[in-house]
């Protein structure tokens, strides 16, 4: 379906995951398990782990099974592991285990090193609303239990709620834990451990591009497709572009040019528009048919001579790109460059079919596949 018009640009935009129809998403919401899981799971592994009412099932719902933020007020404590299937493509393909936070790493019956073995990152949530020294202490317990079991794991961190903070108080907050974490590591002779800190909130885009930021560590194509996006606005004279999962509006992938939050913000409304026209009027008469399809396309042109421009690239990837009026005159152009993108991305997509995850690859390993775009052959990514 192809979608075409002018709107307004949105200078505050805050649209969250809940306009998609509930039956567009990953299938299976989530699957309860016992606290002793199967070590055959050969997916990479995000473990959310944090004290009791911190969010962390709020964050796994908003972001991944579309539910709004009001929504989540509802929800009840976790008490018991459950696991998340996020399969959409090889690029977009892990499980979230969602831990209590009463969870006891000293608890003879929580095989933890089973856990952590096969784990390729672990998000801590800290509430920062709240006294946040018990999940401090908290914190290095994990990290440093994890990190002697696995030193492979990416240990992120997510400042929560910091919606209610003015933006002075969230600084100081995040400094304040960064300073504190990083000294308890440093007492304990864990100089090697890294701790990434990201401040987040599920009332705005903070937690997906925080998400993005985590998953992106699990795709070894990762320089591969940063690569053929920088070729393919080079020679499109787009200034950014994003590749992203459709249903959970994290992006797997952009240009080596700063991520500007607006822009961000911009594409991932992009995204929200396109699904739900494409629900009123793309399905057939009887209903039948998909909202997101190999003929979804949309070109959105701002009164600021600001073009946004969304092609599918699979069945849950699509790029979207920034560009100015004057650079989409030669839309036949992009229009060629994006088929030769789309070609080169599917045969990545192949190599990362045929390569499986294992727990001890390193996040970041390039893929070694020659690709052509603009009709000029490029050496091995």
């Amino acid at each position: 379906m192809s979608i075409q018009y002018e709107v307004e640009p949105l200078a505050d935009s805050y649209g969250v995951a809940d306009s998609f129809p509930k039956d567009f998403g990953y299938g299976e919401e989530e699957a309860d398990i016992e606290d002793s899981p199967t070590p055959s799971d050969s997916k990479p592994r995000i473990l959310l782990m944090g004290l009791r009412r911190s969010g962390k099932s709020s964050i796994q719902k908003v972001v991944f099974h579309k539910m709004s933020p009001n929504e989540t007020l509802f929800l009840e404590s976790t008490n018991k592991i459950y696991k998340d299937d996020i399969s959409s493509s090889s690029f977009v393909n892990f499980q979230i285990w969602d831990f209590p936070g009463q969870v006891d790493f000293f608890d003879p019956t929580f095989d933890y090193e089973m856990i952590f073995r096969g784990t390729g990152a672990l998000i801590f949530v800290i509430d920062a609303q709240d006294d946040y020294v018990e999940a401090l202490g908290r914190l290095h317990l994990t990290v440093s239990r994890a990190y002697r079991v696995n030193p492979e794991i990416n240990f992120e961190v997510f400042i929560h709620k910091v919606d209610g903070l003015s933006d002075d108080h969230k600084i100081e907050t995040q400094r304040d834990i960064h300073q504190r974490a990083n000294d308890d590591l440093a007492d304990a002779s864990l100089e090697k451990l890294h701790l990434s800190f990201y401040l987040t909130s599920i009332y705005d885009h903070s937690i997906f591009e925080a998400f993005s930021k985590v998953v992106q560590k699990l795709i070894p194509q990762l320089p591969t497709l940063e690569n053929l996006l920088n070729i393919f606005i080079s020679n499109s004279g787009i200034e950014k572009a994003f590749l992203f999962d459709v249903v959970s509006k994290i992006y797997i992938a952009t240009d080596s040019s700063p991520v500007d939050m607006q822009s961000y913000e911009l594409c991932c409304d992009m995204i929200d528009v396109v699904i739900d026209v494409s629900c009123i009027y793309g399905l057939k008469e009887d209903g039948s048919g998909s909202a997101y399809d190999k003929e979804s396309m949309a070109i959105i042109k701002l009164n600021n001579t600001t073009v946004l421009y969304l092609k599918e690239v699979t069945k849950f990837l699509a790029l979207v790109c920034i560009l100015r009026e004057e650079s989409f005159e030669r839309k036949g152009l992009i229009d060629y460059n994006f088929h030769c993108f789309r070609k080169a991305i599917h045969e990545v997509f192949e190599v990362g079919v045929s390569t499986p995850w294992t727990g001890s690859q390193a996040a970041g390993t390039p893929c070694t596949k020659a690709v052509t775009l603009n009709g000029t052959p490029r050496s091995t990514v």
